[in-house]
């Protein structure tokens, strides 16, 4: 197969597009920069062809989907939380240029979102299923809820003409996925706690069906405080606790780091087979801060 990966040179899109050369696919990757395009050049002549482009541009993105066999949409603007909600409209901007080009043609469409849209909260909620839908009252929720929304609709068009249906489906995300190189949200725990200089809690904390919501979620839970810990203990800095009242100032637009949510995963390994092998965060601290002191930290 012939699949097109945007987010193809991040942290979790160079996994995957390691695991789709390994079973013999090859891949069309979007990257913004030019690093990004040194880095899929690298791979093996015929492998990989290295795009140049960004979620902005809808026409690029419409035509390379219709020229590929399924689509990994893994990219999404992180870069200024301030332009948040103009970040959620550029991502389904994205999803529905490139739907558009799959619709009638059983192409799969899968687009990533993260367990953390969901409601449950609290170490005695129930963990947050496949099957729940995203917070639709939190605004960050609610906004990029509404791309989660857009791929149901994708799947089932509302005026039941299946000639326009895309084989959309969502992988939610745990916020906390980790290894060597900028591991998601843990990158910016441990760049927090190296400008900060300690490190601060708050609490505790084979079937693809049309239309589907996976969880890639190891780990139903993990408590901050042991996040913290692993953090100081690698960093040699002490651990303090704060007060609700402290957590803005000092994550900043990371304060929501002190919600607890959990989420399963259960479906997904049942539906998919999927058993989950490796390092849990904790383990991988290590690993985790090494890199980054190496390279360093966008966020």
């Amino acid at each position: 197969m012939r699949v097109f990966v945007t987010g193809s040179t991040g942290f979790i899109g160079t996994a995957v597009v390691n695991e789709l050369l390994s079973a013999g696919h090859t891949v069309v990757g979007l990257t913004r920069s030019d690093a990004g395009v040194a880095q899929l050049r690298a791979y093996p002549t015929g492998s990989v062809e290295a795009l140049r482009g960004t979620l902005e541009d809808l026409d690029l993105l419409r035509r390379t989907a219709a020229r590929c066999d399924a689509v990994l949409h893994l990219a999404y603007n992180h870069d200024d939380f301030s332009k948040y909600a103009e970040a959620c409209a550029t991502d389904r901007a994205a999803i529905a240029a490139m739907a558009s080009a799959l619709e009638g043609t059983d192409k799969p469409l899968v687009v990533t979102s993260g367990t953390g849209l969901l409601t449950g909260a609290g170490p005695n909620a129930v963990p947050g299923t496949e099957d729940d839908e995203a917070d639709a009252v939190h605004p960050w929720s609610a906004q990029r809820g509404q791309a989660e929304k857009l791929c149901k609709d994708l799947a089932a068009p509302a005026d039941g003409d299946k000639s326009k249906a895309v084989r959309a489906m969502v992988i939610r995300l745990s916020p906390t996925t980790h290894g060597p190189g900028s591991s998601g949200f843990m990158t910016v725990l441990v760049a927090t706690a190296l400008r900060k200089g300690r490190r601060r809690l708050r609490g505790r904390r084979t079937k693809r069906v049309r239309g589907a919501v996976y969880h890639a979620v190891a780990e139903e839970a993990v408590p901050l405080k042991d996040l913290a810990a692993a953090i100081g203990t690698q960093l040699d800095l002490p651990v303090v606790t704060i007060r609700p009242d402290e957590v803005q100032d000092h994550f900043g637009w990371f304060a929501f780091a002190a919600a607890d949510k959990r989420a399963s995963s259960d479906k997904t390994k049942r539906e998919l087979g999927w058993d989950p092998t490796g390092p849990t965060v904790v383990e991988n601290t290590g690993v985790i801060v090494d890199s980054i002191k190496a390279h360093g930290s966008r966020f």
